[in-house]
């Protein structure tokens, strides 16, 4: 099924509640009103004709300079049935996002929407386990925000990249490869997760430039 038949039964089941599409864009989408994604969703995935019953990936993207500034959470859906791709999006308020959850059509955006919440602060509404996912549970804010600042400290840790190690990055070099990467997750040994999670995260770690990887939007 083409993107443009994908859309207009889509339009045609729910109507005004599709605000929006983009149907010539590299990866097709309709844009759907907030409070419909999860109907929106369970309808893509239980519709024989769309059978879309793989969410390959959610995102959530920060539009801080947007009027008015606003986050959206896109899924890339896939069907195994058909072999073909279409994306849902979802636009809300930068401050307090909050979206319904999907995870009862497809299980997987458990994982993906912590993964949003930890990293930009987008909530999702009836999920199971909202917890953060790749950040210690005691850090403060969500680093892929696009005004993310890095703190000095993280419990009497120095965690933010020096002017040293961001000039060889510039240069470059592979920070977080190799040897300082092991150094870099020894760094974090006695956090509860940090070994993993503060490389997944985005903090470094040490006074000195032996520091590991910085993963910021």
């Amino acid at each position: 099924m083409d993107a443009k038949t994908i859309h207009e039964t889509l339009v045609a089941q729910f109507g005004e509640k599709i605000t929006g599409a983009a149907l010539e864009a590299a990866s097709p989408f309709v844009v759907v009103a907030t409070d419909a994604i999860a109907e929106v969703a369970a309808f893509c995935k239980a519709s024989p004709a769309l059978a879309f019953d793989n969410l390959m990936c959610l995102s959530g993207v920060d539009y801080p300079k947007e009027a008015p500034p606003r986050m959206e959470v896109v899924y890339h859906l896939y069907s195994y049935t058909h072999l073909h791709t279409f994306a849902l999006k979802v636009q809300v308020p930068r401050e307090s996002p909050a979206v319904p959850t999907v995870e009862k059509t497809w299980g997987v955006a458990n994982w993906h929407e912590r993964e949003a919440w930890d990293l930009l602060g987008i909530a999702f509404t009836g999920h199971s386990d909202p917890r953060r996912i790749l950040l210690p549970d005691d850090w403060e804010g969500h680093p892929l925000r696009k005004d993310w600042q890095d703190p000095e400290y993280y419990n009497g840790l120095h965690v933010k990249p020096t002017q040293g190690m961001a000039e060889r990055a510039l240069a470059g070099e592979a920070i977080g490869a190799g040897h300082q990467a092991g150094w870099f997750g020894g760094c974090f040994r006695h956090g509860e997760r940090l070994a993993r999670d503060g490389l997944a995260g985005g903090i470094g770690c040490g006074d000195d430039d032996r520091l590991g990887d910085v993963h910021q939007a």
